[in-house]
């Protein structure tokens, strides 16, 4: 039977338990909230590009709304995954050091936080992903 132990990750009483959450859930989640901070950045770019006095502002808008809809298709995904593996992102919240989320992985509560520089960071590191394609 498995508890959770109070740091999140909780332990496992025997070794037929299946585990509470793995690695892998944790990067799926960490995905999911990171493209959520890229649809983000690309709205507001988008916006910003329209308002701009650029000589081919419709260029840069073509390529980012087809990042954006690569992104919004890659969250769709992840949405599936989630329901299948009994995951759910339950709240999302902006703190002075960074961002904090909180979720529900097979009925045990978890959450993580990541400080604004590694979020600015891997935000970008995602779209320029995106952009290579």
């Amino acid at each position: 039977m498995a508890a959770n132990n109070g740091d999140g990750h909780g332990a496992t009483g025997t070794a037929a338990s299946p585990p509470i959450q793995t690695e892998d859930e944790l990067e799926l989640v960490k995905h999911y909230v990171l493209l959520g901070i890229a649809t983000r950045v690309l709205d507001h770019d988008i916006r910003a590009i329209a308002a701009s006095g650029m000589k081919l502002p419709r260029f840069y808008e073509s390529l980012l709304r087809g990042m954006q809809d690569r992104v919004l298709l890659d969250l769709a995904e992840l949405r599936r995954q989630f329901r299948k593996r009994g995951i759910k992102v339950y709240e999302e919240r902006r703190e002075t050091e960074g961002l904090r989320a909180q979720y529900v992985c097979r009925g045990y509560h978890h959450q993580f936080f990541m400080l604004w520089g590694f979020v600015k960071a891997e935000s970008e590191r995602v779209l320029k992903q995106y952009l290579s394609r």
